[in-house]
């Protein structure tokens, strides 16, 4: 995916109210920007990291920015937590996630459940469909290892429910964790920050949902799914 218009870089003064996010320009302009991430934003959120924002020219908007990376010590992060589904269809469009090829149609936003969409619905007349939903990822407290999510996302955890119950309805089910760092080279769920979602994960893993995580190449220009990183059990 690539960014519609160059990003500007600054530095982050403030992220509040979970989506404002006060920035200083590189030539000294302080902006507003929506901040598109309702998580904690762990290790992301500090004031004096280098950012890198966007600008809509849409008049309707209230905010023109919006914050899309964050500079750390690993390299850059993307923490707009809208663009992981645009990348995973980009990705099925171009079958670039050998997981999950072979499919006729990728359906979007369809809904599944008891009060749930699932955020694609891939269906081919030779196979059962697949229920696949997509998480963001952007925390990683220790070199090397992403992790999920990085506060109660109790949300998430009815997804892995739905997804279970699909598996036993006789389809298949994914949840794809999007990491967009790139320097990651494994995953695993939080227990210390949600021990219900990560207990939820491991019991959907043993039900039959597959569980794919994929690394992201990010730069100020463009971020696309890279690498598949595997899942590792918590020490």
């Amino acid at each position: 995916m690539d960014f519609p218009q160059p990003l500007a870089r600054g530095h982050l003064v403030s992220r509040y109210k979970r989506f404002f996010a006060d920035v200083v320009l590189e030539d000294g302009t302080a902006v507003t920007a929506h901040c598109p991430n309702p998580g904690a934003m762990l290790g992301v959120n500090t004031p004096g990291l280098g950012v890198w924002i966007s600008r809509s020219d849409n008049p309707k908007r209230k905010l023109a920015h919006t914050l899309e990376l964050v500079e750390t010590d690993g390299g850059l992060v993307g923490v707009n937590t809208m663009l992981p589904n645009r990348l995973v269809a980009e990705a099925l469009a171009a079958d670039t996630l050998s997981e999950l090829t072979g499919y006729a149609s990728h359906r979007r936003e369809v809904a599944y459940g008891e009060r749930s969409r699932v955020d694609f619905l891939l269906e081919a007349p030779d196979r059962p469909p697949c229920w696949l939903e997509v998480k963001n990822v952007h925390l990683s407290r220790t070199p090397g290892l992403a992790e999920f999510p990085d506060c109660v996302a109790a949300r998430s955890t009815r997804h892995l429910e739905e997804l279970e119950r699909q598996v036993a309805a006789g389809d298949r089910a994914v949840a794809l964790f999007v990491v967009q760092r790139t320097d990651c080279t494994a995953f695993n769920a939080c227990a210390d920050l949600d021990p219900a979602f990560a207990s939820g994960l491991a019991r959907a893993a043993e039900a039959g949902v597959e569980v794919l995580v994929y690394a992201c190449e990010v730069a100020p220009t463009a971020i696309r799914v890279a690498r598949r990183i595997p899942l590792v059990q918590p020490a």
